[in-house]
């Protein structure tokens, strides 16, 4: 059996993909129910309170959707990846991974591969059910800015895994692992107080979506595209050379 393909089972018999599909899928159908009955909602525990919000429209659908998916559902998403890529720990454990293959990348590429399609796959069923939704309730929606916007927000969350692969090489249990990579990624957003770098940051994607759907144009996500390919890839090498040399 080869890395690959026990990757694949280690995902399914650990039932990780049923964790990342649920949270996903769960608030792609609340959000844009919550958008559509906010006012109502809002009322009925204001008590005597007048609750008066603008009318709510499909951008406003995927934002709900997007801002409890891209915080809740991305902590899912490290911690399935910190527990894919804490191949080190036991030692017993790493002792017999690192005596059958010649190099780290061998272990490390089949884990991030998969963990990253399962976590992108979970995401864009979530999409697709807030997609519905919204314009079941709300209205339409562009297609082509929705595909485009579901892929540069894939481009992040293949970024956020490979900052978790980057983490694993500097910690060895999942439960320190997860800290430290949602701390970079939430300290990433901050840089962009400095105004020469803000428009390339790979934080910017995960605004792509919505922005797409109101009109933003696209060229405006090509700089941080680019930055998180980038990006990835080095936090990969980074991974694999320090992981290398990595003492059992």
């Amino acid at each position: 059996m080869n890395l690959w393909r026990l990757e694949w089972l280690r995902l399914l018999r650990t039932r990780s993909w049923i964790a990342l599909a649920a949270v996903f899928l769960f608030f792609g159908l609340l959000g844009p129910i919550s958008a559509r009955y906010m006012e109502e909602i809002l009322q009925r525990f204001a008590g005597d309170v007048t609750v008066i919000l603008p009318p709510p429209t499909p951008a406003t659908g995927l934002e709900q959707y997007l801002g409890n998916v891209l915080q809740i559902g991305l902590l899912v998403v490290l911690a399935v990846a910190a527990g894919a890529l804490a191949f080190d720990q036991p030692v017993e454990r790493a002792a017999f991974y690192r005596s059958r293959v010649r190099r780290v990348w061998t272990l490390l590429a089949p884990r991030y591969a998969v963990v990253t399609l399962a976590a992108i796959a979970a995401f864009v069923l979530g999409t697709l059910g807030a997609w519905y939704e919204t314009v079941v309730l709300l209205g339409d929606l562009p297609a082509g800015a929705m595909f485009l916007g579901m892929l540069l927000t894939s481009l992040y969350l293949a970024f956020a895994v490979a900052v978790t692969a980057a983490a694993s090489s500097y910690a060895r249990a999942p439960l320190v692992i997860v800290p430290i990579a949602a701390g970079l990624l939430i300290v990433l957003p901050l840089l962009g107080l400095v105004g020469a770098i803000r428009d390339w940051l790979p934080s910017n994607l995960l605004g792509s979506l919505v922005g797409l759907v109101v009109g933003v144009p696209p060229v405006e996500y090509l700089r941080p595209a680019l930055v998180t390919v980038i990006a990835t890839a080095g936090l990969l090498w980074l991974a694999t050379a320090r992981l290398e040399r990595r003492e059992l």
